[in-house]
């Protein structure tokens, strides 16, 4: 089965995010999803003709879970944003769920921002965990270092330079903000298991 690339023009022309660099960020999600159908094709070939022995299919296995997470990892991010953002409902679960954990939904956002404005490249995610209903903002480091085994991302911010260097420069403070101000929370609420 090979995946299909989602097309997010819907979120065209986003404030705080030029189309440009959408449209090149849309094209960079794209070769993700093209390179996990290929190497999951060479895998499969592989493990047909009884080379799992080899290192080429141990590097091809190492590199899978890269393409596979920069795909996925892309689909959390431009599913939360949207045109149109509505304020978290402070009576929903989730909202509950962060004040609980962080003390209050400003205390949240100013770890989650903290998170983004690391240095280094990745993404900042507020991950949840199933089991211990505990919520949590990690650094994922490029695409596949970095996850806590058995959690769900709800909310995905991409803090690659390609996310924003084309309309903030080295500015990641700003776009930071403008990612803030196009979340689709209803979306984020609704990844909450």
């Amino acid at each position: 089965m090979n995946y299909q690339p989602k097309n997010f023009d819907q979120l065209l022309p986003l404030p705080g995010f030029s189309d440009t660099m959408l449209k090149n960020h849309f094209t960079l999600y794209q070769g993700y999803v093209m390179n996990a159908n290929k190497i999951n094709s060479l895998l499969d070939e592989m493990l047909q003709a009884g080379k799992t022995d080899t290192p080429e299919y141990a590097e091809l296995t190492r590199r899978f879970g890269w393409e596979f997470n920069g795909m996925r990892l892309h689909e959390y991010y431009f599913d939360n944003m949207t045109k149109e953002p509505a304020a978290l409902d402070m009576s929903s679960p989730l909202a509950q769920k962060i004040a609980s954990e962080f003390g209050s939904h400003e205390n949240w956002e100013k770890d989650f921002r903290a998170v983004g404005a690391m240095r280094g490249i990745g993404w900042a995610v507020l991950a949840h965990d199933a089991r211990s209903g505990r919520l949590f903002n990690i650094w994922i480091n490029e695409h596949d270092a970095g996850h806590l085994a058995g959690t769900s991302p709800l909310l995905v911010m991409d803090v690659f330079e390609h996310a924003y260097m084309l309309d903030y420069g080295i500015r990641r403070a700003d776009y930071i903000s403008a990612f803030f101000r196009a979340i689709n929370w209803p979306e984020v609420a609704s990844r909450l298991l």
